[in-house]
């Protein structure tokens, strides 16, 4: 397997998880361990002072970045999982509002 260069993790992006217990599950990214390896959590089973190490191929990084969860990672380098909650129930929202568009 090959990693796709133009697929890097950045923290607060949402992604779903492919492998593992959690499948079909979506989840922020709240740490990068290196190239191959990052952190996820979702505020609710999976909490941020718990994450659960990934392997970025076991995930699909989506273009959907919570400035959210960014902005509180970067100033304080801690987040709320409420905040993690709130930001993953926006993303699910947007999609299902952007389904309901296409279907229209």
């Amino acid at each position: 397997m090959t990693i796709d260069a133009t697929k890097q993790p950045a923290l607060g992006q949402v992604a779903k998880v492919l492998r593992g217990r959690e499948q079909d599950q979506y989840a922020i990214v709240v740490r990068l361990e290196d190239s191959r390896f990052v952190w996820i959590a979702d505020g609710d089973k999976r909490k941020f002072d718990q994450p659960k190490k990934k392997n970025i191929l076991h995930l699909d990084l989506l273009s959907y970045i919570s400035s959210e969860v960014a902005d509180s990672l970067n100033e304080t380098g801690r987040v709320t999982n409420a905040k993690l909650r709130y930001a993953l129930n926006k993303f699910v929202e947007l999609q299902q509002s952007d389904a309901q568009q296409k279907g229209e």
